[in-house]
């Protein structure tokens, strides 16, 4: 009897070690498995503006910004923090700038390296010595500058590549862009507010003006648009969103040509808009290139009803190193203020784009946001939302 039970109680001790072991081998099979799935959700799949499916951590600490308006995108999502280095343009010492990003955060001009030259002429070189290493880039007007293909290839760090669309006739490429970059740096939440706050302001803009009789409206007419450069009163914008957002009368809107971009000066003396706004970006120009010389001191423009009148007024830049988003919607409530005085009868144009500005680069800092306005406002020596002498 005694035998028995000593057996039963070996067979018992036998199976409990069986038992230890077994939940050893599976609790360390279960670990295991946690830490496959950890890192498989450390990084996700995404595709960019060419079609590729790139594979990239989850919100990285560390980004690079090529590209017109890449950084600015970077900005209006809050995470301007990620970058290891910037493009020449950051760097550069010009009396005349007029990024609103940049403003809000000087640091960008002191404190980085610089990886390449401005418009996407990246240097993998530079590149590869950076410190901390990039993790992801992303790559806005792909088409020029360094092959993002290459580059990738080159330097073995995904390139993401970003449509950056405009607020007229390609706001779903931007939005796609901006839900791009907020997906991978877990800025999902703020490019979803970005992208309502784009809709609320150009909505607003629309509902006070959309009623207005065609024969109230005011004929309108846009100069010294920037491309690339610095442009005389010939450059315009068929589709210049302010004139869009607020249903005005834009004496250069051909429904049948939209790309013109350069028009002629007899065009504009037939067209004889009662309001001429000049883009400040315009000063830039030396001499007889500017367009406030030319209204000034040309003969053909001083027959001008806008110019006999004293109707001309500067506003902000629309191209700084491509589109400024939250200038073209100052833009458009300053015109719209100008142009219909009792539909924005609650608008002060001055706190609408301090708001505006605090919004998209300023992270919510109304006394950064004030100050970038200024700085905006008196960039090119002529204050921006002033009439101007000619």
């Amino acid at each position: 009897m005694k035998f028995i039970q000593e057996k039963l109680i070996l067979i018992s001790f036998i199976l409990l070690l069986v038992f230890v072991f077994c939940s050893g081998c599976t609790e360390s099979s279960l670990s295991e498995s946690d830490v496959a799935l950890s890192e498989n959700t450390d990084m996700i799949t995404v595709t960019d503006a060419l079609g590729r499916e790139i594979e990239v951590p989850r919100s990285p600490e560390h980004v690079l910004c090529s590209g017109p308006g890449c950084l600015r995108l970077l900005t209006y999502l809050e995470a301007q923090d990620k970058i290891v280095a910037v493009d020449s343009i950051e760097t550069r010492d010009s009396p005349y700038e007029a990024r609103p990003y940049a403003y809000a955060n000087p640091q960008f001009s002191t404190d980085y390296e610089v990886f390449g030259e401005f418009r996407g002429n990246d240097d993998p070189e530079k590149i590869l010595s950076l410190e901390p290493q990039p993790q992801v880039i992303f790559k806005t007007y792909y088409g020029s500058g360094y092959d993002p293909v290459e580059l990738q290839q080159k330097t073995g760090i995904p390139v993401i590549t970003l449509n950056y669309g405009d607020m007229v006739d390609n706001r779903e490429d931007l939005y796609q862009s901006l839900e791009t970059m907020g997906l991978v740096m877990g800025k999902e939440k703020r490019a979803q507010e970005v992208m309502d706050f784009f809709d609320t302001s150009i909505n607003d803009l629309n509902e006070r003006t959309s009623d207005v009789a065609e024969e109230d409206k005011i004929a309108c007419y846009v100069g010294g648009i920037a491309r690339s450069g610095p442009h005389g009163i010939q450059s315009t914008e068929p589709t210049y969103p302010p004139f869009l957002f607020t249903n005005a009368k834009n004496v250069a809107y051909d429904p049948m040509n939209l790309s013109t971009v350069e028009v002629a000066r007899e065009n504009i003396v037939d067209w004889n808009p009662e309001i001429i706004f000049i883009d400040l970006s315009s000063v830039r120009s030396e001499g007889e290139n500017n367009a406030l010389y030319q209204l000034q001191n040309e003969v053909i423009y001083r027959q001008l009803g806008a110019v006999k009148s004293g109707e001309v007024y500067g506003v902000l830049p629309y191209n700084y190193y491509t589109q400024n988003f939250g200038s073209i919607l100052a833009d458009s409530y300053y015109v719209g203020k100008l142009l219909y005085p009792d539909r924005f009868d609650d608008i002060d144009v001055d706190n609408k784009t301090i708001e505006i500005y605090t919004f998209l680069v300023c992270s919510g800092d109304r006394e950064n946001g004030a100050e970038v306005y200024e700085s905006m406002r008196t960039a090119f020596g002529t204050p921006a939302f002033t009439k101007i002498d000619v």
